[in-house]
């Protein structure tokens, strides 16, 4: 089933539900409805049709244990990709001008660095913990003032923090992993119940929470009012820019969450964490398609989490050389992008 999102009716703006029902407007041509539809139905025919494939030509693809590891596997990139979609929800899903955070998985290396540095350094697991989050939240300040303050660009203002966000985590480790261990850190890494990695049930806690706040309650639906119709939102006095902030905020605190689930997987920092980038960035606009509406949506990115998630865990089952990952996740985003705006287009 397709992930519907909100719908946000006339009282978020103060106004009153109309009772009159207005003349229907022309229906779209045949071939945007056409387009529409395979878009949106074709988005679970593509998952159900890579499912079927890989469970053939692998064997053990749909195996409890295999789908355990491939939720957690995704959980880092989920995470970051919730983030990322709340940032997008708030700003615009316009790539250029609206909301975009392009230091997230820099913001991940950094807090991932902070909580390996703290917990080497002997501090226990709570020290650690508020010090990643308080570094992930400090970068969304950052990213939030360079935004509503300085009114730079999100593509520009979260690029420049990116760059300097990286630099700081190699200041910090030296270009080198730090080690950390701890009764938490162990927790997280370890199998849960089936079998199954605590990090995947880590990933699904997580989007039920963040989608019960951003998809079922007055707070998400402004933050949709406030990405969708900022003129609308702001003639009936709702305060876009704070709104807009706190998508940073909430996006910087992924960031840190993230790199506590970074360290509990590779038992250390990371020094590879722009890597990152891309996947997240792919799961988070691919996510729009997984919605009626063509809208990003919590729950839509996690399935497009598990779905980019089992197509490289298919690539790896089959030994199919890693280079061509990067490549699918480049087209995805190019057909992504290039229907959802053509169909946007044609629908003004």
């Amino acid at each position: 089933m397709l992930v519907d999102a909100p719908y946000i009716p006339p009282s978020v703006f103060g106004l009153e539900e109309k009772t009159s029902p207005e003349p229907e407007k022309p229906g779209p041509a045949l071939g945007r409805r056409l387009a529409t539809l395979a878009l949106r139905g074709g988005s679970l025919a593509v998952f159900a049709g890579v499912l079927v494939f890989f469970s053939i030509s692998a064997p053990f693809f749909l195996t409890v244990g295999n789908i355990g590891n491939v939720l957690g596997q995704s959980a880092i990139a989920g995470v970051l990709a919730i983030g990322l979609t709340i940032v997008v929800i708030a700003g615009g899903s316009n790539v250029v001008t609206g909301g975009i955070d392009l230091s997230l998985a820099a913001n991940m290396g950094l807090s991932a660095a902070v909580y390996a540095t703290l917990s080497q350094a002997g501090q226990g697991d709570a020290v650690a913990i508020l010090g990643a989050l308080g570094t992930g939240l400090a970068i969304g300040a950052v990213n939030a003032a360079a935004v509503t303050l300085a009114g730079i660009v999100p593509l520009l203002a979260t690029l420049a923090v990116m760059n300097v966000v990286a630099g700081l985590e190699l200041v910090l480790t030296q270009n080198t992993v730090v080690p950390a261990s701890g009764e938490f850190l162990s927790t997280l890494s370890a199998s849960g119940p089936f079998g199954v990695p605590v990090l995947a049930y880590v990933l699904l806690g997580f989007t039920l929470v963040v989608a019960a706040i951003v998809q079922y309650t007055p707070l998400g639906l402004r933050l949709y009012a406030v990405g969708e119709y900022p003129d609308a939102a702001r003639a009936a006095g709702l305060p876009v820019r704070s709104f807009v902030a706190g998508s940073f905020l909430a996006s910087g605190l992924c960031g840190g969450f993230a790199g506590i689930l970074s360290v509990s997987y590779l038992s250390g920092s990371t020094t590879g964490a722009g890597e990152m980038l891309l996947p997240v960035v792919v799961t988070a606009l691919l996510g729009v398609v997984f919605s009626r509406r063509l809208v990003p949506t919590i729950t839509g990115t996690l399935l497009s989490a598990l779905f980019v998630g089992f197509l490289i865990n298919g690539f790896q089952l089959l030994n199919i050389s890693s280079t061509l990952v990067s490549g699918v996740q480049g087209l995805l985003i190019l057909l992504v992008v290039s229907a959802t705006t053509l169909l946007r287009r044609e629908a003004i």
